[in-house]
């Protein structure tokens, strides 16, 4: 069993956010600028038949004290950030960054305010809405024998619970461009990601060049709310991957990750 104590947030000064965020920026870039071959890019004429995991998930989702123009807003943002994302292949040895294709979210490009969370509250901000897109293809990567390398939990769990299909916590969070999704493939196959909207979901697919030979179940154990000695709840859990070889039917399970949120409504709601 992990340490539910979880130390009481601490909130920094908007200049040292700023000049932060700035430098972690830069530094990102100049990873980006010197390691360029290794990105994955993408290539709409290539297509594989073979067909991993398929996901969807809904566009406009009515939360608690959030305005629904933010919702529209996100769709529009999502449109946008697919355009630079859909078809790409990850090649043997490839790393995919949602980032490094997607560029900085910006007015000038299009992109709209759309919801984002600031130490846990509710904000908004140009291009807010895109964790939508990482927790897609972070959801479907864990059923693939790709490689994350990078992945960012939420701190923060700021909404209860609506009609969730998969365990709590199996999302990636994403901040320009420093807190990215990267997916290596350290397979000797091609990973194509599809990605489109339709009038109610996201959706996305994962297809390969060959036959991985596994199916793959995520599932979560250890799940728990606890209050912190600052009085605030906090929740928990364990993400496992069940690994399933189709061949001769034997399966191991590989622990993904901890997660460790705070609580940002009552766990003690009526239903």
């Amino acid at each position: 069993m992990y340490n539910n104590a979880i130390e009481k947030p601490v909130n920094r000064n908007a200049y040292r956010k700023f000049f932060g965020r700035e430098y972690y920026i830069l530094k990102r870039k100049l990873i980006w600028l010197n390691h360029f071959h290794l990105f994955a890019s993408v290539d709409k004429e290539i297509t594989f038949d073979n067909s991993i995991i398929k996901h969807r998930s809904f566009l406009l989702r009515p939360l608690k004290d959030v305005d629904m123009y933010l919702q529209h807003n996100k769709v529009t943002n999502l449109k946008i950030a697919i355009s630079k994302i859909n078809s790409v292949i990850i090649k043997p040895g490839q790393i995919f960054s949602i980032w490094k294709l997607i560029g900085r979210p910006t007015s000038r490009k299009g992109y709209l305010e759309g919801l984002t969370l600031d130490n846990g509250k509710i904000s908004k901000s140009i291009g807010g809405g895109l964790c939508q897109l990482s927790n897609l293809i972070y959801w479907m990567t864990l059923h693939t024998p790709l490689t994350i390398t990078e992945r960012w939990r939420h701190a923060y769990d700021v909404f209860p619970d609506i009609n969730r299909k998969i365990p709590f916590a199996c999302g990636a969070t994403l901040s320009y461009n420093y807190i990215d999704l990267q997916v290596k493939n350290e397979t000797e196959l091609c990973f194509k990601i599809n990605l489109w909207l339709d009038d109610e979901y996201l959706n996305g697919e994962i297809t390969c060049s060959g036959e991985t030979g596994y199916n793959y179940e995520i599932f979560e154990t250890d799940h728990c709310i606890r209050q912190q000695w600052w009085g605030g709840y906090t929740r928990h859990n364990k993400i496992w991957k069940r690994i399933k070889n189709i061949r001769d039917n034997s399966q191991t399970e590989k622990l993904v990750t901890e997660n460790h949120a705070i609580m940002m409504y009552s766990p003690l709601l009526e239903e």
